[in-house]
């Protein structure tokens, strides 16, 4: 059998793309060979492997189902060895820190590499910012929380991009607060398999803050009217928020983008205008270039609905309100996935996107990335200290958005 056949079958099942039937049935019938079939059309045909799990479960058999985890010190949640696919994690943390969500990161390594291929505070990858939780759902990730436990930053958080590996799989949580977390339960349920298909993508996730984000200079009279700030010229992407950056061949799948809005225009006090501008293959001007902050999400208008949870984009944390004396104030986090149109990139791809019209804002900007490619990858970015990741006091947040606007 040719390499085409094991590659379009496991990576169509494995990210959702549909594969023929026939060729997963030829795959299933071959021994060594690993169809992955997905999505509710193909769930019938018979696959091969074992399903297994890395839990939390208390081991004497009683109801402590659970592990802590000393400040400075990290929990293994998987070590697994051989081939495989991770399906799904699922995450619950009881911390009484403040902002724990991001002290906490979660980290993985496949086949033995010695840079982790995901390293994200843990809240940002579970598809919320700002240290927040939210009752929010999309296709590969989701929370689900509300009442008291929202309150005190509680959530169940899931996550479902397939993560295949050939030689094995590591992930850590690693608690880089001051206070232990008192209770970290999770499940990492995964399938064994013989062989992967040699051309199955390694999955990513690298999470990035600018604090302010790098505006363009304009003098008061300019920032003090929006039309003149429209009038702003960036072909280049010079000083655009950069999501990620890799090398290699793969395919980008999609982002969180979370704002804090602290320097509106004054009198417009939207924190969009913003392009998304993506470049391929080593290209110098961005050949996916869009129209507008709510557009690359979706949305239009702005966000008029405010929270909105949808399969593939939407407003997973809307901590401001969409009009009123302070329009598009304080926490927002919005989301858009490639499940249905990955981007591809043979050589490298770099991800960017305008913080307001021509780069004119100098709001609090971070994002987690996700993306599936051949490895070895680029080594990150060193992830930011945790007095660097920290969200912005909301007094200070509203302070700092009226100073300006």
């Amino acid at each position: 059998m040719s390499r085409t056949n094991p590659r379009r079958s496991f990576l169509a099942g494995a990210l959702g793309i549909g594969a023929a039937p026939a060729a997963l049935a030829q795959q299933a019938a071959t021994p060594g060979r690993t169809p992955v079939p997905g999505g509710l059309s193909q769930i019938y045909w018979a696959r091969t492997g074992k399903r297994r799990r890395s839990s939390s479960w208390n081991r004497t058999g009683k109801n402590a189902d659970r592990v802590s985890v000393a400040p400075g010190k990290s929990a293994v949640i998987a070590d697994i060895q051989g081939a495989g696919c991770i399906h799904h994690i699922w995450i619950t943390i009881s911390d009484n820190e403040p902002d724990y969500l991001r002290r906490v990161v979660l980290r993985a390594w496949w086949d033995g590499e010695s840079a982790p291929s995901i390293e994200t505070p843990v809240g940002d990858f579970f598809g919320v910012g700002h240290a927040r939780v939210s009752n929010y759902w999309s296709l590969p990730l989701n929370m689900v929380t509300g009442g008291n436990a929202a309150a005190q930053a509680r959530a169940a958080m899931n996550c479902f991009f397939p993560m295949p590996f050939a030689r094995g799989a590591r992930l850590e949580i690693e608690n880089q607060g001051q206070q232990p977390i008192g209770s970290l339960y999770y499940y990492v349920d995964y399938e064994e398999h013989a062989s992967l298909p040699d051309e199955a993508l390694r999955f990513h996730a690298m999470w990035r803050r600018e604090n302010p984000a790098h505006n363009v200079s304009l003098n008061l009279a300019d920032r003090a009217n929006a039309a003149r700030a429209n009038e702003v010229v960036n072909l280049t992407g010079a000083n655009n928020y950069v999501l990620f950056e890799a090398k290699g061949r793969g395919h980008y799948v999609g982002c969180n983008l979370s704002i804090d809005h602290t320097n509106p225009i004054p009198n417009f006090g939207w924190f969009g205008e913003g392009d998304d501008m993506i470049f391929i293959d080593g290209e110098t001007t961005p050949s996916l270039v869009g129209t507008g902050t709510e557009d690359y999400f979706c949305a239009a208008w702005g966000y008029p609905g405010g929270f909105n949870p949808m399969p593939y984009h939407g407003v997973s944390y809307a901590g401001g309100p969409t009009d009123g004396p302070a329009p598009y104030s304080g926490k927002w986090t919005m989301y858009r996935f490639h499940i249905e149109d990955p981007v591809m990139f043979e050589k490298s791809i770099k991800v960017t996107i305008e913080h307001g019209h021509g780069n004119v804002h100098a709001s609090d900007y971070s994002s987690t990335a996700y993306w599936y490619q051949s490895e070895p990858h680029a080594p990150f970015p060193a992830l930011l200290p945790v007095d660097r990741r920290l969200p912005i006091p909301d007094r200070e947040s509203l302070r700092e958005y009226w100073k300006t606007f």
